[in-house]
């Protein structure tokens, strides 16, 4: 299925007319935050290139990211939830804390919020879950490139506060460069405790 506005268009037809997609970036990395961004795009919208953010080049995303957020026509909003809190209260809530402080910070109101994965209880507004639904609905689509930007230029800051994991090249993912420097390194502050190569690293460490 080609992402397109399918989904949203059928929403609008049952009278709600402001549609929010929602999607994140960093639930699967050993450090880092995970990032959420809800996006509100026009009716109207058009855009030859936007697609699910893993099936575009980072240069595409950077482009795409610079060009949605320049729009005066585009609403769009992120929430960051760091490593303490995903250490306190676990990957897939902090997920959807960070999802539902987006849709919160955005100027304004969806009738309906579109969301990539699974259902998100409790959630602010009523909502639809969408299985891969940032390659099929343009909305999360657009949410899904700002939220990965958002987290990639993140955690290139990170690679200058914390030298010698690189960061900037792997953005916290368990690569076996990352896993290597985790190994001769240690963790460091922002290396997610509760991560088994992270912890298994802690407790080698005495």
């Amino acid at each position: 299925m080609r992402c397109s506005f399918k989904h949203e268009r059928a929403l609008r037809k049952t009278g709600l007319e402001i549609i929010a997609g929602i999607d994140e970036a960093g639930r699967g990395p050993l450090a880092g935050p995970v990032v959420a961004a809800a996006v509100i795009l026009p009716e109207k919208f058009r855009h030859k290139t936007l697609n699910d953010s893993k099936k575009l080049r980072g240069e595409q995303r950077e482009e795409i990211y610079v060009e949605l957020t320049a729009r005066t026509d585009v609403c769009w909003a992120v929430s960051v939830v760091d490593r303490e809190e995903i250490d306190r209260f676990n990957i897939l809530r902090a997920t959807h804390q960070a999802m539902r402080q987006a849709v919160i910070a955005l100027t304004q109101t969806p009738h309906h919020v579109l969301i990539d994965g699974l259902p998100v209880r409790p959630f602010p507004y009523p909502h639809t879950a969408i299985v891969d639904g940032d390659a099929k609905s343009l909305s999360i689509a657009a949410a899904s490139v700002i939220a990965k930007v958002t987290r990639d230029r993140i955690m290139v800051e990170m690679e200058a506060l914390y030298p010698g994991y690189g960061f900037a090249k792997h953005k916290g993912y368990a690569t076996e460069l990352h896993l290597e420097r985790l190994q001769t390194n240690g963790p460091c502050p922002i290396h997610r405790k509760s991560f088994l190569p992270v912890a298994q690293q802690l407790l080698a460490l005495g």
